[in-house]
């Protein structure tokens, strides 16, 4: 059966889609959100990013969803990786941050965002 939602993160399509049994996940369909993919359009530079506050995990079906993906586009040159960033509450103006589960500073955590500090992509 199709999760229902119990926070307010969703659209009304994304509600609407929950609702509809042709597409139940019990028939295989499942979605997730992706949160941020990030670019330096002049560098061509890119990677997957998945925001957690509160120190989230993926769950299981993201983490399927998001290795599939990664498999299916990581031998772009281009390509930085897949990174979860997690807060321990709520962005990094309050709390700690870490960055596939591995503790970072403000000052890094915008240093990997510029594409200058390498952390190991979660899904490679």
């Amino acid at each position: 059966m199709t999760k229902p939602r119990y926070d307010k993160h969703s659209t009304e399509f994304g509600l609407w889609l929950r609702e509809q049994e042709e597409i139940n996940s019990r028939h295989g369909f499942v979605a997730s959100n992706l949160d941020y993919i990030w670019q330096n359009y002049k560098t061509k530079q890119w990677m997957l990013i998945e925001e957690k506050r509160y120190m989230a995990n993926l769950t299981w079906s993201q983490m399927q969803m998001f290795k599939f993906l990664v498999k299916k586009i990581k031998h772009d040159p281009k390509f930085y990786g897949f990174f979860l960033i997690q807060f321990e509450r709520s962005s990094p103006d309050d709390g700690n941050i870490y960055i596939n589960h591995k503790p970072v500073t403000k000052k890094m955590l915008i240093k990997f965002l510029r594409f200058e500090l390498i952390i190991p992509s979660l899904f490679f």
